[in-house]
């Protein structure tokens, strides 16, 4: 099978015979790649004239929904792509973290989108600053989709999840991208890429796929182009260093080398529900993916005084790990890759064992179940104990890619701290432990040099998702040699595909630009009570300005109590004296909100179909009996719910006294129907 490279919309053939790709199981061809002859400027040129201004032509809600059709066409090919995954030496637990893994991360951004994005073309980042007195000039950060082209560079140890990750955050910030999977496991990658071709989901342009070298592709990049990158630190530098990256300050984000470390808590002695579970830890990160994970446990930082007996737990744990044929389900560990990277990783085991003791493993002659160890690219799993973690260099700085980790022992906290550091920047670290205040001490004194951080203890190991799985909802990236860049992280990792821009202008302009009513903004009389309005006839700036009432002392006696709220602020006039912000008794902050929904609420059955919150509640003034409430009421913004028959509305609150000073002010939500859904519902 040679595979294809996916170029302006059509499928292209390198054209010569290609690298050769084998068997990690038993080292018969699978494929031959070639990127030969592909025109790298026309794909950049048709990403950005095609493909982005198809996605820009869809709301972030419907690029979202795009996700999710994805994801459930994904689901329905996962046969096919579970057998081709086998090759990889993936087991199928491997293979469920990388197929079901990435499809799930589609699923996630779907979700994420549509809840925490606007259903409109412009994303909206924080509230408006007031930048003048009278509230006339104010400004808004905006983000909006970079009309470039997102060049994925992906690494060769998750084929699925690698390229699924990535895009994405790309495809609903509304950016086109390139994928550049690794070679060794292209043919996985090229497999799942036909069938999201296959599926039609995504508008033409919107995907393009290079299998082999990139060519002169970075000399054609722009200052709107976004480069993010998963391999080896020395390749991500060279890249960082392209001339064009530097001249046009192309985005890049790397996610590179990685000597994640786990810590045991000195209080997590033998016996104890945490000591098992960090030998449990630590065992499942060295075989899961025959250890080729970014985030798995390579030092394993443990008390001095009880070294000794994680080095015997694990040992005895890795000895019960059966090695073989990953498609058979009694195996626990599949082979790495290809023989290249074994050979790679015997290299950096012998550079690790001149300052530490190979403990387990690192033997030819060991088992293989179901296959030829000669043939396949198998490693046993290995384990190092270095006696003086201190003063040893290559446990901090020689990463083996594969079922590797040395144990380094710590006389105190610091110690632990110290050796932490010494890795120069990870993308995962754990700590086990059931003391909070240990907890807490290394914590805060390594995070710096971590971009995730899981602490493992009983209360939360049944449901945890343990020390090296990255999650669509938090970030995924590290300093120093973990690269410094971000992705995943939830909205977070749609933003890095986004321009940040600062606007400045009237409160009205401002409005139109992010269709959120900012306050000083126009007020529009709708001429009917909004409320009476279905989705699409609301306009933003709606408002209607009620009557006023006064509170009584017998509404604030009544409401105490009703509800059972008799704090004495509100129940006691000598005490409420007493309190530097009264004069005496005061209304319930929530009298006034009931009282302010009873004057702007038109009662009568209408498009409005639900209350759901209200939001950003403030009280800033207190309200004493025999003041007087009125209240403005502006729809804020308006977001449609797809194909739901309704859409959610924000309202802008504000509540004032007679003398026209703010009382209290917040936002709140409704379901209002569309008028399709209105003419049924009312019929």
């Amino acid at each position: 099978m040679k595979l294809q490279n996916f170029a302006a919309s059509r499928w292209v053939s390198g054209n010569d015979d290609g690298a050769e790709l084998k068997s990690a199981v038993d080292g018969r061809p699978v494929a031959s790649i070639s990127s030969s002859g592909v025109d790298f400027a026309s794909m950049l040129d048709h990403g950005r004239r095609v493909g982005g201004k198809n996605l820009r032509e869809y709301t972030f809600h419907q690029r979202a929904l795009m996700l999710k059709d994805l994801a459930k066409y994904l689901t329905e090919h996962k046969k096919e792509l579970y057998s081709l995954s086998t090759e990889t030496g993936a087991t199928r637990s491997d293979s469920w973290i990388d197929i079901d893994g990435g499809i799930s991360t589609l699923f996630v951004y779907s979700g994420k989108g549509r809840r925490e994005m606007p259903n409109d073309k412009v994303f909206l980042d924080g509230p408006p600053e007031i930048l003048s007195r009278n509230g006339t000039f104010v400004g808004q950060h905006i983000c909006t989709p970079k009309p470039g082209v997102a060049v994925h560079i992906n690494a060769y140890n998750f084929p699925c999840w690698g390229m699924l990750e990535k895009l994405a955050p790309a495809l609903l910030a509304g950016v086109p991208a390139i994928v550049k999977p690794a070679s060794s496991t292209a043919y996985l990658t090229e497999l799942m890429f036909r069938r999201i071709v296959d599926s039609g989901v995504l508008p033409d342009g919107a995907i393009q796929l290079i299998c082999g070298g990139v060519g002169d592709l970075f000399d054609h990049l722009t200052c709107q182009d976004i480069v993010a990158f998963t391999g080896s630190k020395s390749t991500a530098e060279k890249l960082q260093q392209h001339p064009r990256v530097i001249s046009e300050s192309v985005y890049f984000t790397a996610e590179t080398d990685s000597l994640n470390a786990t810590i045991l808590g000195p209080d997590a002695t033998p016996g104890t529900p945490e000591f098992e579970l960090f030998i449990k830890e630590v065992t499942a990160e060295m075989t899961t993916k025959a250890g080729q994970k970014c985030t798995a446990i390579r030092r394993i930082i443990a008390p001095d005084n009880m070294a000794g007996d994680v080095v015997r737990a694990v040992s005895a744990a890795l000895g019960k790990v059966r090695v073989g044929h990953p498609g058979n389900k009694d195996i626990d560990m599949g082979a790495l890759a290809s023989n290249g990277q074994r050979e790679e990783v015997r290299a950096r085991v012998k550079e690790l064992a001149a300052e530490a003791d190979i403990v387990f493993g690192n033997d030819d002659n060991f088992e293989v179940i179901g296959a030829d160890a000669r043939k396949g690219a198998f490693f046993m799993p290995t384990l190092l104990h270095c006696q003086r973690p201190l003063e040893a260099a290559a446990v901090h700085s020689v990463e083996a890619f594969g079922p590797v980790s040395t144990v380094l022992p710590y006389k105190n906290l610091d110690e632990a701290l110290e050796l932490a550091r010494l890795g120069g920047g990870s993308l995962a670290g754990s700590i086990v432990t059931n003391d909070n205040n240990v907890a807490r001490e290394l914590v805060l004194g390594s995070a710096a040099w971590h971009g995730r951080m899981v602490v493992i203890n009983r209360h939360c190991a049944a449901e945890s998702t343990g020390h090296g799985s990255p999650l669509p909802h938090l970030v995924h990236g590290g300093p120093g040699r973990a690269g410094g860049g971000e992705e995943l992280g939830g909205i977070r990792g749609v933003l890095h595909y986004m321009q940040r821009t600062a606007i400045q202008g009237s409160p009205g302009t401002l409005t139109g630009i992010g269709h959120r009513w900012i306050r000083g903004g126009d007020e529009i009389d709708p001429g009917v009570h909004p409320f009476r309005k279905t989705f699409e006839l609301l306009e933003i700036g709606d408002t209607v300005r009620t009557a006023s009432r006064e509170v009584t002392l017998a509404d604030i006696d009544h409401f105490a109590e009703f509800t059972g709220d008799n704090f004495y602020a509100h129940t006691d006039d000598a005490a409420a004296k007493k309190n530097p912000f009264f004069d005496g008794r005061v209304a319930h902050g929530y009298l006034i909100v009931s009282f302010a929904a009873g004057l702007f609420v038109d009662p009568d059955f209408g498009p409005v179909l639900a209350n759901y919150g209200v939001d950003d509640l403030r009280f800033a003034k207190p309200v004493n009996f025999g003041d007087t409430l009125k209240v403005r009421l502006t729809c804020k913004q308006k977001t449609l719910r797809e194909d739901s028959g309704y859409g959610e509305v924000r309202w802008d609150t504000e509540v004032t006294n007679q003398h026209d000073d703010i009382v209290a002010s917040y936002d709140v939500l409704t379901m209002v129907a569309t008028t399709e859904e209105w003419e049924k519902v009312s019929a």
